[in-house]
């Protein structure tokens, strides 16, 4: 069990749609997600704290970097989550160093005003979605980028890619994209856990139960990815080529730091509640 922790009075979260909570919620109802679910783990133990989250769908990291750090840093948060990249790897030319040289130039920036710094790693996207097998080392190379920039910096960082649960089909929407309701959750206890927060531990790694029915296998299998790919790659792509991004004419979702209305859940509460578990 975590120790006490800083009495964080201002916490911003920066990042593409994952930080914007796609996946658990939706436009009509309000998103939720990972960093609305740690501020509420945070709230728990400073009422006082206020919360920010410049996080918008479609963003690369240079657009993260150009458009968020900013306003970011002008909020002075004493705690900053940066968590973005997955929208880089699925590109055609992916460039490590220039996406890992913006994550950097994030953490430098916002250690340097005094923030505590928070990112994760990223699952193998091939273990999530077969077809995206030959984007496997590119995961590796940035995982390893980040790693070393946060050493350089002092940034914590939440080690998801290591576990096995982290790729479980329950953790993922139906896009294979975006964490689900419980993945979002995992996440937050995993970004709770690694800053050593009061009641944070590591049950955020350990399996989930048998499912009750198993996976598809063979020609199932195979339709289940066709399905996949017309539902969910093809209008992707179809973007892609027009120019366009899922978070064309949208701000972010809560621009400046508000006090946190607690649903009465931690970063660990929410998954007793979510999938029958």
């Amino acid at each position: 069990m975590a120790s006490a922790d800083p009495q964080y009075l201002r916490y911003v979260a920066l990042g593409d749609s994952q930080t914007e909570g796609l996946g658990d919620g939706d436009d009509a109802s309000g998103l939720r997600g990972w960093a609305d679910r740690l501020a509420e783990h945070l709230a728990q133990h400073n009422p006082a704290m206020t919360y920010a989250n410049l996080g918008l769908r479609g963003r690369v990291v240079r657009q993260v970097h150009a458009e968020q750090l900013a306003p970011a840093l002008a909020l002075r948060p004493d705690l900053a989550t940066v968590v973005a990249g997955v929208n880089d790897l699925l590109r055609p030319r992916f460039d490590v160093d220039e996406v890992a040289g913006h994550l950097e130039a994030m953490f430098a920036a916002l250690t340097a005003q005094g923030a505590r710094v928070a990112t994760v790693t990223f699952p193998d996207v091939a273990r999530i979605t077969p077809l995206a097998r030959p984007l496997s080392s590119r995961v590796t190379a940035l995982n390893d980028r980040i790693r070393d920039a946060a050493r350089r910096h002092g940034v914590t960082v939440a080690e998801t890619s290591h576990h096995p649960v982290v790729t479980d089909p329950r953790l993922w929407s139906p896009d294979r994209l975006h964490a689900s309701p419980l993945g979002h959750q995992r996440i937050a206890a995993a970004m709770a856990h690694a800053l050593a927060l009061p009641g944070s531990d590591d049950t955020w790694t350990h399996p989930l139960p048998a499912p009750t029915t198993p996976p598809p296998t063979g020609m199932r299998a195979t339709a289940a990815e066709l399905r996949w790919a017309a539902a969910f790659l093809g209008p992707w792509l179809g973007r892609r080529l027009r120019g366009r991004s899922s978070g064309d004419g949208r701000t972010a979702k809560r621009p400046q730091p508000l006090p946190v209305q607690s649903p009465g859940t931690g970063a660990g509460d929410g998954e007793r509640r979510t999938a029958g578990l």
